[in-house]
């Protein structure tokens, strides 16, 4: 596993773990590491394995539970007992998984418009293959990213600045690696959609804040599902505000004109809403 380990300014000896998205890497988390660090936070941000700077084995079980396990593991060798967990969309599973894994390691569970919040399967979603999600994976350049993006994460606009992130993402398709990329991501894909963490939300123990951009449309599936079935998936205002009741305790923060990425589409105020946050839950 690549990561990044990036050392407060002033220590105030808490670390927070960055968990990226299915179409997104560690880097991505790059003003939130900064506006942390600067705050006295340590931050490790880990590419998880099949992404980005990882190894991209060819023959690998993915599931939530394993990352978790991965993480935890590289948490215990950096000698960190204990750490908030921020995860974004599909890192907002796999913090939920090791949240409700490793309690006791968890000091606050921040989930960052997180996938998982609904089942597609049990919603009518067709069942994919790996193969199936190999041959989608393989059609992925650069115009297609932005196209999703933009239709599904960004509520139609786009800003020049999101371009440097397409750009990452393309380019991990374009080199030499394309296949073990397409691959891993096909896997990743399949443990996504068969492994929803909805279901177990109440046995969360752990402090834990909601960040919802109210214009994100993400549904894993969706092209497979009807127009019917496909227009009622991905309703972020409905699905953070059950998650929260949902999760005992849980707080919840609704971004209005926002949608999947906050912390790409507004670094200043995500940061400071991360920041309050943190300190609101500090024990």
């Amino acid at each position: 596993m690549a990561y990044l380990d990036v050392a407060p300014a002033a220590p105030n000896g808490r670390t927070v773990v960055l968990l990226h998205g299915k179409n997104f890497c560690a880097a991505t988390w790059q003003s939130a590491i900064g506006a942390l660090s600067g705050a006295g936070y340590r931050v490790i941000a880990p590419d998880q394995v099949g992404f980005c700077k990882s190894s991209k084995p060819a023959a690998y079980q993915f599931s939530l539970g394993q990352l978790a396990a991965n993480t935890h593991a590289l948490l215990q060798e950096l000698g960190i007992e204990r750490a908030s967990l921020v995860g974004h969309s599909m890192g907002g599973m796999l913090a939920t998984r090791y949240a409700l894994q490793y309690p006791a390691s968890t000091a606050h569970l921040v989930l960052v418009n997180p996938i998982g919040l609904e089942d597609w399967q049990a919603s009518g979603v067709p069942w994919r293959s790996v193969d199936a999600w190999l041959a989608r994976e393989l059609g992925t350049d650069a115009a297609s990213i932005r196209k999703y993006q933009q239709e599904v994460y960004y509520g139609g606009t786009w800003k020049p600045e999101y371009d440097r992130w397409v750009d990452m993402l393309a380019g991990m398709y374009a080199g030499p690696g394309r296949q073990a990329v397409a691959w891993n991501q096909a896997l990743t894909s399949d443990m996504v959609f068969n492994q929803p963490v909805v279901h177990e939300l109440p046995r969360l123990k752990v402090p834990t804040t909601l960040f919802i951009g109210q214009r994100d449309r993400t549904a894993i599936g969706k092209d497979l599902a009807s127009p019917a079935l496909a227009r009622q998936l991905g309703d972020y205002p409905s699905l953070g505000r059950q998650a929260a009741a949902a999760i005992p305790g849980a707080r919840l923060v609704e971004f209005g004109d926002l949608g999947h990425s906050p912390q790409v589409e507004d670094p200043q105020r995500f940061n400071a809403a991360l920041l309050d946050a943190l300190a609101a839950g500090r024990d």
